[in-house]
This record gives C-alpha cells, sequence and structure tokens, in this order.
C-alpha cells in the first residue's frame, strides 16, 4: 500500500520551506529497502538497550522492589508517546519523524531545534557506546588496544550504513534477535527458578518473598520511586526509531501501526518481565547485584557458569545494535533537516543505493570527535557532552506530545481518513503525558545525588542555544522573503502585462 501524500502544511510562517514528505514516494533518495521482518525486529530491539543490562542495578538499589513501579510509570509514558507519534507517523509517514511533524505543527523553529539536538544526543550516544564496545572486547583481545577497537567498530558500523539501508536492517535483524532471545531465555529461566520448577538447580533465595521481606516493597520510602524514574528514564529512548525507520519501509503506513500497537507487551516483557526476575531472584539488597550487575548476579544465583561472560557477550550485543540504530538515526534525522532546509543541503543527497552519505560522514565524523574527548578529557569535555545531551529524550517526548495536540486537528479537518492509529481520549491523555514529563523535569532539578540537576541545566543551556540559532535563523529568513516580495510582485505586472 503507497501511503497518501501528505496533506497541505499549515501556515506557521513557512513559506518557501520544503515540506516533510515520504521518501518512498516523492523521490526524495531514500529507498525502501527495509522489509517487513526488518522492521518487526528494530521495532521490538529498540526497547532494549545496553541501559536495561548495565544501569538497572543502580535502580534497584535506590528503590528496591519498588523499582518495578518507577519502570511502570516510564513505560505507560512511553506507551503514551508512541501513541501519539504513532497517530502521526501513520497520517504522514517521514524519515524525520517527530521533528517533521512539529515542523508542521509547531513551526519551523521547533522542527529546527529538536532535530538537532535528537542529532546530537544520538551522536554522543556513538560514542559513549563505542567506548563501551571497545571495553568488552579489549578484555577478550587485549592485545589491541581499547581505542583500537572503538575505532574497529566505528569503522565496521560506518561502512555497513554506507552500503545499504537493507544491509543497516540486516545487522539490526540480528543484533536485535540476539537481544530477543537471550532476555526470552533470562525471563523463563529465572520465574521457573522462582517458582521453584527449575530441574536441577537450588535457588536458595529465590522467591517471591523477596519483593516484601527485606524491609518491604519500599524500603526507602514513596519518594524513591520518583528516584527510581530517574535512573531508568533514559534507558528507554529508542522505542522512536521504528517511526523514523519507517519511511524506508515497503509498507510505511503498516510498519508504524504495527510498531505502535506492540509498544505495551513490548515493554512490558522486556523491561517490567525481567527486572522482576531480578528482584525476585535475589534480595534488592543482595551486594552481588551492586558488584556484578544485576543481570549477571542474577546468573550467578542459579549456578550457570561464565554467566559474567555470556553477560558481556548479551551487552556487547546491545552496544552494536545501539551504535548500529544510532548512526542510522542520526544520519536520517540530519537528511530530513537537509531536506527541510534546516541543514546543508549536502545532507539531503542521496547516492544511487538510496544512502545519504553526507548525512552519514558528518554524524560519523562528529561521533569520532567525541571518542577523542572520551579518552583525552573523559572528566571535563565529554562529561559535558555527556550531561548535556541527557535530558533530550524528556524534550523529544514534550514536544511529541505538543505537535500531536496541533496536528490532530489540523489531520482532522484536511485528511481525517489518515487518522488510522488514534491516541487514546484525546486530548486528555496527551496532557496528561506532558503534565508528567514536566513534573520528572521538576524532579531532576531537585535531584543532587545522581546528577539530575546538572543534567537538566546543561541540557536546558544547549536547547537555548539552538532554540536562538532556529529563531535567528527564522527571522533571516522572514526577511529575505520580504526583501523579495516587491521584486516578485513587479516581475509578475511585468509579465501580467
Amino acid at each position: 500500500m503507497t501511503p497518501q501524500p501528505p496533506p497541505p502544511k499549515a501556515d506557521n510562517g513557512q513559506a518557501g520551506r520544503t515540506g516533510p514528505t515520504s521518501p518512498a514516494e516523492h523521490g526524495s533518495g531514500l529507498q525502501a529497502g527495509l522489509k517487513n521482518r526488518h522492521l518487526s525486529m528494530i521495532a521490538i530491539g529498540g526497547v532494549i538497550g545496553a541501559g536495561l543490562f548495565v544501569g538497572s542495578s543502580s535502580g534497584i538499589a535506590t528503590a528496591g522492589p519498588g523499582i518495578l513501579l518507577s519502570y511502570a510509570l516510564v513505560g505507560t509514558l512511553v506507551v503514551l508517546v508512541m501513541r501519539m507519534l504513532g497517530e502521526m507517523s501513520a497520517a504522514n509517514p517521514t524519515s524525520g519523524s517527530f521533528s517533521a511533524h512539529a515542523d508542521r505543527a509547531l513551526g519551523s523553529w521547533a522542527g529546527f531545534s529538536i532535530g538537532w539536538l535528537y542529532w546530537f544526543f544520538w551522536v554522543v550516544v556513538l560514542a559513549v557506546e563505542a567506548t563501551a564496545g571497545a571495553a568488552i572486547l579489549s578484555s577478550w583481545v587485549p592485545a589491541v588496544p581499547q581505542w583500537g577497537w572503538a575505532l574497529i567498530v566505528m569503522i565496521v558500523l560506518t561502512a555497513t550504513n554506507l552500503i545499504s539501508v537493507g544491509s543497516y536492517g540486516e545487522f539490526e535483524f540480528w543484533f536485535a534477535g540476539i537481544k530477543v532471545v537471550a532476555i526470552s531465555i533470562f525471563i523463563v529461566i529465572g520465574l521457573l527458578a522462582v517458582f521453584g520448577v527449575l530441574p536441577g538447580v537450588h535457588a536458595d533465595k529465590a522467591g517471591l518473598g523477596n519483593l516484601t521481606d527485606h524491609g518491604g516493597f519500599l524500603p526507602h520510602g514513596l519518594s524513591a520511586i520518583f528516584t527510581g524514574v530517574l535512573l531508568v528514564v533514559f534507558s528507554f529512548m529508542g522505542s522512536e526509531i521504528a517511526t523514523l525507520a519507517a519511511g524506508e519501509s515497503e509498507d510505511p503506513q503498516r510498519a508504524v501501526t504495527k510498531a505502535t500497537n506492540s509498544i505495551i507487551w513490548r515493554i512490558g516483557v522486556f523491561y517490567l518481565g525481567s527486572v522482576f526476575v531480578v528482584v525476585t531472584l535475589l534480595p534488592w539488597n543482595d551486594k552481588a547485584i551492586a558488584e556484578k550487575g544485576s543481570y549477571v548476579a542474577a546468573l550467578d544465583s542459579l549456578g550457570i557458569a561464565h554467566a559474567g561472560e555470556i553477560m558481556k557477550f548479551i551487552v556487547l550485543t546491545s552496544v552494536l545494535s545501539c551504535l548500529n540504530s544510532g548512526l542510522y538515526t542520526a544520519s536520517r534525522m540530519a537528511f530530513s533537516l537537509g531536506e527541510r532546509g534546516d541543514a546543508p543541503k549536502a545532507f539531503a543527497r542521496t547516492n544511487s543505493r538510496g544512502v545519504p552519505m553526507a548525512a552519514i560522514l558528518s554524524s560519523v565524523v562528529f561521533g569520532f570527535v567525541a571518542v577523542f574527548f572520551n579518552y583525552r578529557f573523559p572528566d571535563s569535555v565529554f562529561l559535558f557532552l555527556v550531561n548535556s545531551s541527557g535530558a533530550v529524550a524528556l524534550f523529544v517526548w514534550l514536544v511529541i506530545c505538543f505537535s500531536q495536540l496541533r496536528l490532530r486537528r489540523i489531520i482532522q479537518s484536511e485528511a481525517p481518513e489518515k487518522l488510522i492509529v488514534k491516541m487514546w481520549l484525546y486530548p486528555y491523555l496527551t496532557w496528561a503525558a506532558a503534565f508528567l514529563i514536566i513534573l520528572v523535569f521538576g524532579y531532576m532539578l531537585t535531584d543532587t545525588e545522581h546528577d539530575g540537576r546538572e543534567t537538566v541545566l546543561l541540557s536546558m543551556l544547549v536547547a537555548v542555544i539552538v532554540l536562538a540559532v532556529a529563531f535567528i535563523k527564522q527571522r533571516v529568513e522572514g526577511g529575505r522573503a520580504k526583501a523579495t516580495e516587491p521584486a516578485a510582485a513587479e516581475a509578475e505586472k511585468v509579465s501580467a502585462g
């Protein structure tokens, strides 16, 4: 099914801008090289980041078994945001996703700002994940220095993305597949052990009693739930990738609809399910969780041989998956920005295989620079980059909320048949989600123990700078448009005469 042409853009003072388009239909250069199986696995794997395996231990230590409520709260928020994004993307599939929707719904300043902030987030993630992957590979093959492994990983995945979108999809299919299989096996084995029916295993510490026997379900009080939210919220970033990738699929509307409808069970199974297994296999205050990491400690408690190495392999797979998707996502956002005139025009050019080479290479260059900063200035420049991009996920989600509020009315008035996916209880749940995001921002400003305040303030600083550039650009373009109006009117008179 070929997507319908998007309805005319609302008048937001953007006359003369190139509107976001559906790549598969409007010949922007991108090709529909992602198959349905690629999109399905990208959607499933997109919610399983390395942060789930690595960061859950600090959340458990902070909130105890109550961390399940933190994950449930953030999971509910992500489900609502993805529903809103699904509504907009099903109506107008585009490589720019929420940035293109914000451009149309709120104005060019919004699309410009959130697009560049999102790009900034992912190129910093490239450095973080390349360093994490290099550390694991270096522990296995110490003959190659850690920086060498980071370089190798970046080069290999850059080459993958440069070949074709299909090669990205194929790599991600297998990376995500390994993650999904591994975490599914972990959940099944863990639940069997918790209920005492796993053959040959005596899990002495396992049991549902771990949820309440060690200081109660909320050993650190109700406020720990919100502190836990701050620790786990950023591990959910990536669920929106499926809507960006849908623009290069054979059937964008079907892909977006499927990804949106399946988000509930994906979060329920992979996040809540796996964390539930961890906090029932072991007491939340078991020292092994902090020392080894939650998932390694859980596997060790079952007597599974080489649990640490098994988890290293799974984390490495997640890291490579995140790197692969991060490079793809950053480049497609850069492509969309170039297509709309918010980035150099070269970013919107593609080669004969439909690959936006300039957009990919520019993202990689920044990623390489960030990797250099990580090794040369880890406690100053790189720390600033990480903290100043840390709250971008919340910015993106908030912009999606406000874009959906505006765009829903536009679609209803211009092309109601395009509302294939609809946000539940519109507009009430949209406003509730926006309020919850603002609440998280406010709570982060009170958090000094986990650097929440610093992350928000630095991220806001970068956001203000990007917004200032957006408004200056908009004013300059408006001035140029006014300057050309008399000449255009004169030319029209001459033509008419």
